[in-house]
Protein backbone atom coordinates (compact mmCIF):
# COMPACT_ATOMS: atom_id res chain seq x y z
CA UNK A 1 0.00 0.00 0.00
CA UNK A 2 1.21 3.51 -0.77
CA UNK A 3 1.71 5.62 2.36
CA UNK A 4 -0.59 8.58 2.98
CA UNK A 5 1.07 11.97 2.52
CA UNK A 6 2.02 14.04 5.52
CA UNK A 7 1.23 17.71 6.09
CA UNK A 8 3.66 20.45 7.07
CA UNK A 9 2.43 23.84 8.26
CA UNK A 10 3.21 26.45 5.59
CA UNK A 11 1.51 29.71 6.57
CA UNK A 12 -1.32 31.37 8.45
CA UNK A 13 -3.38 34.00 6.68
CA UNK A 14 -5.80 36.55 8.06
CA UNK A 15 -7.75 37.93 5.12
CA UNK A 16 -9.79 41.05 5.83
CA UNK A 17 -13.03 41.34 3.88
CA UNK A 18 -15.57 44.04 3.08
CA UNK A 19 -19.35 43.81 2.78
CA UNK A 20 -20.52 41.28 0.21
CA UNK A 21 -21.85 42.30 -3.16
CA UNK A 22 -25.03 40.24 -3.43
CA UNK A 23 -25.50 39.33 -7.09
CA UNK A 24 -28.50 37.12 -6.32
CA UNK A 25 -29.77 33.71 -7.30
CA UNK A 26 -28.86 32.54 -10.80
CA UNK A 27 -29.07 29.25 -12.64
CA UNK A 28 -25.97 28.02 -10.72
CA UNK A 29 -26.97 29.15 -7.21
CA UNK A 30 -26.73 32.26 -5.07
CA UNK A 31 -23.76 34.38 -6.20
CA UNK A 32 -21.87 36.70 -3.85
CA UNK A 33 -18.64 38.63 -4.43
CA UNK A 34 -16.75 39.59 -1.28
CA UNK A 35 -14.02 42.22 -1.71
CA UNK A 36 -10.67 41.50 -0.03
CA UNK A 37 -9.32 44.67 1.59
CA UNK A 38 -6.18 43.61 3.45
CA UNK A 39 -4.76 41.23 5.97
CA UNK A 40 -1.58 39.40 6.91
CA UNK A 41 0.39 36.25 6.20
CA UNK A 42 2.85 34.64 8.62
CA UNK A 43 5.11 31.66 8.04
CA UNK A 44 8.29 30.19 9.48
CA UNK A 45 10.91 32.89 8.91
CA UNK A 46 8.88 35.35 6.84
CA UNK A 47 5.71 37.42 6.85
CA UNK A 48 3.81 39.83 4.69
CA UNK A 49 0.52 41.52 3.98
CA UNK A 50 -2.56 40.76 1.91
CA UNK A 51 -3.02 43.51 -0.66
CA UNK A 52 -6.33 45.25 -1.30
CA UNK A 53 -8.00 44.38 -4.57
CA UNK A 54 -8.75 40.67 -4.50
CA UNK A 55 -12.14 39.05 -4.12
CA UNK A 56 -13.81 35.88 -2.94
CA UNK A 57 -16.45 34.84 -5.47
CA UNK A 58 -18.89 32.62 -3.64
CA UNK A 59 -21.58 30.37 -4.99
CA UNK A 60 -24.06 29.06 -2.46
CA UNK A 61 -25.26 25.97 -4.29
CA UNK A 62 -27.59 24.63 -1.60
CA UNK A 63 -28.72 25.67 1.88
CA UNK A 64 -25.69 23.82 3.29
CA UNK A 65 -22.96 23.90 0.60
CA UNK A 66 -20.92 26.87 -0.66
CA UNK A 67 -18.18 26.87 -3.29
CA UNK A 68 -15.57 29.58 -2.70
CA UNK A 69 -13.12 30.93 -5.28
CA UNK A 70 -10.76 33.59 -3.87
CA UNK A 71 -8.02 35.37 -5.81
CA UNK A 72 -5.65 37.86 -4.23
CA UNK A 73 -2.03 38.95 -3.89
CA UNK A 74 0.26 38.98 -0.87
CA UNK A 75 3.41 41.07 -0.54
CA UNK A 76 6.24 39.73 1.60
CA UNK A 77 8.54 41.92 3.68
CA UNK A 78 11.20 41.88 0.95
CA UNK A 79 8.73 43.06 -1.71
CA UNK A 80 8.08 39.61 -3.20
CA UNK A 81 4.58 39.36 -4.68
CA UNK A 82 2.66 36.09 -4.60
CA UNK A 83 -0.65 35.55 -6.40
CA UNK A 84 -2.96 33.14 -4.61
CA UNK A 85 -5.89 31.32 -6.21
CA UNK A 86 -7.71 29.55 -3.42
CA UNK A 87 -10.67 27.26 -4.09
CA UNK A 88 -12.64 25.95 -1.15
CA UNK A 89 -15.83 24.34 0.03
CA UNK A 90 -17.75 25.34 3.10
CA UNK A 91 -20.41 23.05 4.53
CA UNK A 92 -22.66 24.08 7.40
CA UNK A 93 -26.24 23.69 8.48
CA UNK A 94 -28.76 25.88 6.68
CA UNK A 95 -29.10 27.98 9.85
CA UNK A 96 -25.32 28.47 10.17
CA UNK A 97 -25.08 29.37 6.46
CA UNK A 98 -27.75 32.05 6.90
CA UNK A 99 -25.90 33.45 9.95
CA UNK A 100 -22.62 33.59 8.00
CA UNK A 101 -24.40 35.46 5.19
CA UNK A 102 -25.85 37.91 7.72
CA UNK A 103 -22.44 38.53 9.33
CA UNK A 104 -23.36 36.79 12.58
CA UNK A 105 -20.52 34.82 14.23
CA UNK A 106 -20.85 31.02 14.06
CA UNK A 107 -18.87 28.49 16.08
CA UNK A 108 -16.09 27.25 13.71
CA UNK A 109 -16.61 23.70 15.02
CA UNK A 110 -19.98 23.68 13.22
CA UNK A 111 -18.46 24.38 9.80
CA UNK A 112 -16.44 22.20 7.43
CA UNK A 113 -14.18 24.67 5.58
CA UNK A 114 -11.35 23.19 3.46
CA UNK A 115 -9.32 24.79 0.71
CA UNK A 116 -6.71 24.13 -1.97
CA UNK A 117 -4.54 27.21 -2.64
CA UNK A 118 -2.33 27.47 -5.73
CA UNK A 119 0.49 30.02 -5.87
CA UNK A 120 2.22 32.02 -8.62
CA UNK A 121 5.32 34.17 -8.19
CA UNK A 122 8.30 35.39 -10.17
CA UNK A 123 10.52 35.18 -7.07
CA UNK A 124 13.33 32.65 -7.45
CA UNK A 125 13.52 32.03 -3.71
CA UNK A 126 9.77 31.29 -3.49
CA UNK A 127 9.49 29.38 -6.79
CA UNK A 128 9.24 26.09 -4.90
CA UNK A 129 5.68 26.94 -3.76
CA UNK A 130 4.54 26.80 -7.40
CA UNK A 131 5.74 23.20 -7.51
CA UNK A 132 3.90 21.82 -4.49
CA UNK A 133 0.36 20.91 -3.47
CA UNK A 134 -1.18 22.76 -0.53
CA UNK A 135 -4.36 22.25 1.47
CA UNK A 136 -5.86 24.26 4.25
CA UNK A 137 -8.62 24.79 6.70
CA UNK A 138 -10.43 28.00 7.44
CA UNK A 139 -12.57 29.92 9.86
CA UNK A 140 -15.04 32.52 8.59
CA UNK A 141 -15.47 35.51 10.91
CA UNK A 142 -17.83 38.43 10.15
CA UNK A 143 -15.02 40.66 8.77
CA UNK A 144 -12.14 38.21 8.43
CA UNK A 145 -11.22 34.79 7.06
CA UNK A 146 -8.49 32.92 8.92
CA UNK A 147 -6.64 30.21 6.99
CA UNK A 148 -4.08 27.64 8.09
CA UNK A 149 -2.24 26.34 5.02
CA UNK A 150 -0.24 23.12 4.83
CA UNK A 151 2.21 21.73 2.30
CA UNK A 152 1.40 18.17 1.28
CA UNK A 153 4.64 16.21 1.63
Amino acid sequence: MIAAPELKHFATLKVEIDSPQEVGVSVHGERRVIPIIGGSIEADGWQGKVLRGGADCQLIVSPTLSHLDARYVVELEDGTLIYIHNRAIRVASADATEKIKAGIPVDPELIYFRCNPVFETSSESMQWITERVFVGTGIRRPDLVELALFEVL
